[in-house]
């Protein structure tokens, strides 16, 4: 069983995803197709994300609450606590 009780990065932005999705949803469906739109981006945000490694969420988890990638590891040449961001 593991022991850190964190989520890694990728099940924040999954669930971070998942959650704008089903409301932009709700959204179109009550109030405006235009709300379709916040459904795309959030599809392309997660292409981003598997292509490139960053995306404008995974920034904003990474410094705001500390969150650790569980797939894409932190260059060795960073200094400990500042993680490198490639834009």
């Amino acid at each position: 069983m593991p022991t850190n009780k964190r989520w890694p990065l990728e099940r924040v932005l999954f669930a971070l995803a998942g959650t704008v999705t089903l409301l932009s949803a709700l959204l179109a469906a009550t109030v405006s197709n235009w709300f379709l739109l916040l459904t795309a981006f959030v599809g392309v945000n997660q292409w981003l994300y598997v292509l490139v490694g960053n995306c404008p969420a995974s920034i904003v988890l990474r410094r705001a609450c500390h969150l650790r990638s569980a797939i894409y590891q932190q260059p060795e040449h960073a200094a400990p606590g500042r993680e490198e961001v490639t834009v």
